[in-house]
C-alpha cells in the first residue's frame, strides 16, 4: 500500500465511506488539470464541487472528463498572476 492508499482508507474509514468507491486517480487527474490550465486554488475547490455532484448521484468517470474538458477549454488570461486566487 501507498501513502495515498493509507490516507483514502483512514478518511473513508473516518467518514464511514467505501475506500473502493474513491477514484483517486480521476481525483487526481482533475485537480492537475485546473491547477495547471484555470488556478491553482480552483483545484482543491473543484474536487470538492466533484465530490459533491458524485454524492449527489454524478457518474465519477462522466463528471471528471466534463471538468477536466472545462480546464482545458478555460481562457488563459495574458498577464494574470497565477498565484493570486482572485485572478480569473
Amino acid at each position: 500500500m501507498t501513502v495515498m492508499d493509507d490516507w483514502v482508507t483512514a478518511v473513508c474509514a473516518e467518514l464511514d465511506l467505501d475506500p473502493a468507491a474513491v477514484p483517486v486517480p480521476a481525483v487526481l487527474d482533475l485537480a492537475r488539470d485546473v491547477a495547471h490550465q484555470v488556478l491553482r486554488p480552483g483545484a482543491p475547490v473543484t474536487a470538492y464541487l466533484f465530490g459533491l455532484a458524485v454524492g449527489r448521484g454524478a457518474d465519477p468517470a462522466d463528471a471528471a472528463a466534463r471538468l477536466s474538458a472545462l480546464a482545458g477549454a478555460w481562457p488563459v488570461e495574458l498577464g494574470a498572476d497565477p498565484a493570486d486566487p482572485t485572478a480569473p
